[in-house]
C-alpha cells in the first residue's frame, strides 16, 4: 500500500521467509511469483483481558500481520505470542512460523519501523501516553475506550493526531453496530419528534466491596513499577492490577467510564453533538468510604445541553432511550425498541440524514488506514465522549453542578473543578 509505505524494509529477504502470506492467484505477477505484501503491519500493547479478545480477531484477520505483542506481565505477554504463532504456523504452507517479538516495554515497538499500526488495549492511565509516542513515530492506531484518563490529556492527544496526520479509532465499537446507527438515525431525522431527554443506564459495578488491602509481594512474572507507570505510587495488591483497576480513580473512572464510554458516545451521536458537549453537569451518585475500590458505587448525574435537552446517567439497566415529543427509542446491545412499534420499522429515506456506516470497527479502521478518511469513532469523538465520562465523575466526587464550555473545553467559575480537568504524571513520565 502506498499509505503504508512508511516502513523500512529492514532485513526484508528474512521478513520475505518469516512472514505467513495468503495471496490468491489474482495477486500475482504473471510469472507466478507473489506480488508484494499488501498486509498493515501491527503491534499489540496489552493483551490480556480486550486485548487478548482483539489478538484473536486480529490474528485470523487476512489483512493484518501481528509482529509483536508487549506487556508488563510477562507469563500474559509469552502466552499471547504463543497464540499468534500458533495460529500463523497453522496457516503456513510449512505448517511452522515463528517470528512474534514479545516486550515488556512498548517503546520497542514504537520504535520499529516495519510495524505501521499499533493497538493500546492497557489500563486507561497509559492510554494516552502510549498513543500519542506511537502517532508521533507515524503509527496509526486503535485505542481502547475510555480515551483519556483525564479532559486534558484528551485535548493533548486530539492536537497529536491532527499535527502528525494519523488515523485513530477509539474502541466505542457500538458505532460500527447496525441498531445503534439505525437508531441514531431515526432520532436525527426527527421520529420522536423534539427530542426532550435522554436516558443512560449504566451496569452496577461488578467489583466486590472490600475494605483497604494489605500489601502483598510483587510476583515475579509482573513489572509492577511499569504498570503503574505515570500514575502515583502505590504498594502492590492482586486487586489491583487487571480487570480491576478500573474501579480505582488512580487508573479508571468505573462503570462511567467503563459503559458510559459506550452509552453516552451514542447519546451523543443521536443528540449531534459528537464535536462538542453538555453546558453544565449535575453531580449526585455515591462514593464508597474507607475502601478499597474508590469509584462510584452507584452513578448519578445529568448532562445539560444548550438546546435544552438533558441526559440523565444511572446506574441501572445498560442502554440508551431518546424520549421527544413524538415518542420515544430505545437501544441496547440486545435490543432496539420504539413507541409507537411502527418507528423502527421506518426506513430512512434517500434525503434524510444518513450516519457514518461501519459495519466492522476494526475493518473500519483498517479501511482508513488506507484511505486517510476519519474513522467512525476517531480522536475527537472519542475525547469528547470521555470528557463527558470524567466530568460526570467530577461533578459526583464534588457534589454539585459543574458550568461546561465545550468549545474552550473549560470549567466555568469553579476552581476545584478545573483542577480536576488533569493529573501530575509521576517521573519520569509526561506527554
Amino acid at each position: 500500500m502506498t499509505q503504508l509505505s512508511r516502513r523500512k524494509l529492514l532485513s526484508a529477504s528474512a521478513t520475505a521467509i518469516a512472514a505467513p502470506y495468503f495471496i490468491p492467484a489474482s495477486a500475482r505477477g504473471a510469472d507466478g511469483k507473489p506480488a508484494p505484501s499488501n498486509r498493515c503491519t501491527i503491534g499489540l500493547v496489552g493483551v490480556k483481558n480486550q486485548g487478548g479478545a482483539h489478538l484473536s480477531n486480529l490474528v485470523a484477520h487476512k489483512d493484518f500481520q501481528i509482529l509483536a505483542v508487549c506487556d508488563v506481565d510477562f507469563l500474559v505477554r509469552k502466552a499471547a505470542k504463543d497464540r499468534v504463532e500458533k495460529a500463523y504456523s497453522g496457516q503456513a504452507a510449512s505448517g511452522q512460523f515463528k517470528g512474534v517479538d514479545d516486550y515488556n516495554d512498548f517503546r520497542q515497538i514504537v520504535g520499529r519501523k516495519d510495524i505501521d499500526t499499533m493497538l493500546v488495549a492497557t489500563p486507561d492511565h497509559w492510554h494516552v501516553p502510549i498513543a500519542i509516542a506511537a502517532i508521533k513515530a507515524g503509527k496509526d492506531v486503535y485505542c481502547e475506550k475510555p480515551l483519556t484518563l483525564t479532559v486534558r490529556e484528551g485535548r493533548v492527544l486530539a492536537d497529536a493526531v491532527k499535527r502528525y496526520g494519523r488515523i485513530l479509532q477509539t474502541g466505542s465499537q457500538q458505532r460500527s453496530t447496525a441498531k445503534f446507527r439505525y437508531a441514531c438515525e431515526l432520532v436525527r431525522n426527527g421520529r420522536i419528534g423534539k427530542v426532550k431527554s435522554v436516558f443512560v443506564g449504566l451496569p452496577p459495578q461488578n467489583a466486590p466491596e472490600l475494605p483497604p488491602q494489605p500489601e502483598q509481594p510483587v510476583p515475579a512474572n509482573l513489572d509492577y513499577n511499569f504498570w503503574l507507570g505515570p500514575a502515583p505510587y502505590e504498594p502492590y495488591n492482586e486487586k489491583r492490577v487487571h480487570y480491576f483497576f478500573r474501579f480505582l480513580l488512580d487508573y479508571s473512572g468505573g462503570q462511567v467510564t467503563n459503559f458510559g464510554a459506550h452509552d453516552i458516545d451514542i447519546a451523543q451521536w443521536g443528540l449531534g453533538y459528537d464535536g462538542s458537549g453538555p453546558s453544565e453537569i449535575v453531580g449526585r451518585g455515591f462514593f464508597p468510604k474507607n475502601s478499597f475500590y474508590t469509584t462510584a458505587t452507584f452513578i448519578d448525574f445529568d448532562c445539560i445541553y444548550d438546546n435544552g435537552v438533558k441526559v440523565t446517567v444511572q446506574t441501572k439497566s445498560s442502554g440508551v432511550r431518546f424520549e421527544g415529543t413524538d415518542g420515544w427509542i430505545a437501544v441496547n446491545r440486545g435490543m432496539i425498541d420504539s413507541n409507537p412499534k411502527s418507528l423502527i420499522t421506518s426506513a430512512i429515506g434517500p434525503n434524510e440524514i444518513h450516519l457514518y456506516r461501519s459495519d466492522n470497527h476494526w475493518q473500519n479502521f483498517l479501511e482508513c488506514v488506507r484511505s486517510r478518511r476519519q474513522p467512525v469513532c476517531d480522536v475527537e469523538i472519542g475525547h469528547r465522549t470521555a470528557t463527558i465520562c470524567n466530568l460526570g465523575n467530577i461533578a459526583m466526587q464534588l457534589k454539585r453542578t459543574i458550568k461546561w464550555d465545550p468549545k474552550t473545553e473549560q470549567v466555568i467559575g469553579d476552581e476545584d473543578a478545573s483542577r480536576m480537568l488533569s493529573r501530575p504524571m509521576r517521573a519520569p513520565w509526561t506527554l
